[in-house]
């Protein structure tokens, strides 16, 4: 490739470990980074407009051609607290759920999880934009992911958390976003970039302090609730999931 390979990634919280190792490293400069939330990197990676992305899993089977570049990657073996369900009241008495836009992987997950886990008949409704956030309340219930959610864990009357979940119904890990690319990339660089990611993990307090958070205990976060390697156990539960993802697709 002749040129700097575009890279997406996205820029909540979650992924500062990862984004650190990046920015201290010498493979900053062979790439051009692009920051944005996850449906937004899914849909530049279909159209071609980013070579790799932190992308929703759930848009693998999407792409013609996908390769996973890295051994990191967002994910979770049980409660994960930036991706949930939120409410004034019980999930059994929530007739609409307004589903985050900013998400393909958790919209997904959060489908099938009402269906197959909770037994809920409750509407599912896509949504735009920020104002979504407004309309939660009464019977009417909201997914939420990123840093929102950590805030929403704070003052929601209710919260289903869907890591939690799936790992309850299932006994597996979960993967919400991978490194992928679109096609073949050069092996140097993906090694390089494998180092990377790992620097930052290696480093989480001084990537804590980098992030001035104060509101959230991002220690804890970090070492217990996302789960970084993608390994065995996430690649299984990705695989399930993309399973139940085509299973949905070919009933709608």
């Amino acid at each position: 490739m002749d040129r700097k390979i575009r890279v997406g990634a996205v820029s909540y919280l979650n992924t500062r470990p990862l984004l650190y190792g990046i920015a201290h490293e010498a493979v900053k400069s062979r790439m051009d980074l692009i920051l944005d939330y996850p449906s937004a990197l899914a849909r530049m990676l279909l159209e071609d407009e980013i070579d790799v992305g932190l992308i929703p899993v759930a848009i693998l089977p999407n792409l013609k051609e996908h390769h996973l570049i890295s051994d990191y990657c967002i994910g979770s073996r049980g409660k994960v607290t930036s991706v949930g369900i939120f409410s004034e009241r019980p999930l059994t008495e929530i007739r609409t759920v307004l589903l985050d836009y900013q998400s393909r992987t958790s919209v997904a997950l959060a489908r099938i999880l009402l269906k197959e886990y909770w037994n809920s008949t409750a509407v599912c409704e896509d949504t735009q934009g920020e104002e979504y956030l407004h309309r939660i309340g009464g019977d009417v219930a909201g997914l939420v992911i990123g840093d929102r959610a950590l805030d929403l864990v704070k003052t929601s009357t209710y919260q289903y958390d869907l890591g939690e979940a799936w790992k309850l119904h299932t006994g597996l890990d979960f993967v919400f976003a991978a490194w992928v690319s679109n096609k073949p990339i050069d092996p140097v660089f993906i090694k390089e970039f494998n180092s990377a990611n790992a620097l930052g993990l290696d480093r989480l307090e001084e990537v804590i302090r980098s992030t001035g958070e104060t509101r959230h205990d991002l220690h804890q976060y970090y070492t217990k609730h996302i789960s970084y390697l993608l390994d065995a156990d996430k690649k299984a539960g990705m695989e399930l999931f993309l399973q139940k993802v085509r299973a949905f697709s070919e009933q709608a």
